[in-house]
């Protein structure tokens, strides 16, 4: 591979890889907390955690790390387990 052009998509996709998986990876531990306030019934935190997560899988669904209908998905069922408080 000695092509320049080749070079730097494999510069960029190694970069780009990284970001996804730091988004990826906070995205999720936002989620477990979440479920961790859910299933200690603590409503005021599931509160207040769950726009915040919201945003984050919105906003990998933006990007494309995720597809959207999975974002939303998540997103609903989470929305139903914190209502139910």
């Amino acid at each position: 591979m000695n092509h320049p052009s080749a070079e730097k998509r494999v510069r960029q996709t190694k970069k780009r890889t990284l970001q996804n998986k730091i988004k990826t990876t906070k995205t999720k531990s936002a989620v477990k907390e979440l479920r961790a306030a859910i299933s200690e019934k603590n409503k005021d935190k599931a509160l207040n955690l769950f726009p915040k997560v919201q945003g984050l899988l919105s906003k990998l669904a933006k990007s494309g790390v995720i597809k959207p209908k999975t974002a939303s998905r998540v997103s609903s069922r989470l929305a139903v387990q914190v209502n139910t408080l």
